[in-house]
């Protein structure tokens, strides 16, 4: 079984598990989220936005500071459940594309 690094609690009420497998996974495909694991935690906590997922999962997103003169967003894919966890994360400053998908709540 995984280890578990951290976990989160979700507007849902569930807590989703952030186990090591998946942030080696994240951090392998993106290299530059390899400092940012606090970030994810609070985007799932604390996002700015509520998408829908491909199925049933959930996309959390959040606004980070001005990066390299762009706008960044954290990307957070998670299934909000009982026995929850992350999927993947990434940084885009493309928010409206995701957007598009389906607000299911904004702060």
């Amino acid at each position: 079984m995984d280890n578990e690094l951290r976990t989160a609690l979700t507007r849902a009420g569930f807590t989703v598990r952030m186990t090591d497998e998946r942030w080696a996974h994240i951090t392998e495909s993106h290299d530059y989220m390899a400092g940012y694991l606090d970030h994810v935690i609070e985007t799932v906590e604390d996002p700015d936005w509520l998408v829908k997922g491909w199925n049933d999962e959930v996309i959390a997103m959040k606004k980070y500071p001005v990066h390299n003169f762009r706008e960044r967003y954290l990307v957070v894919v998670y299934k909000d459940l009982p026995e929850g966890f992350v999927i993947t994360a990434f940084m885009t400053s493309k928010h409206e594309k995701i957007l598009k998908r389906g607000i299911i709540w904004e702060k």
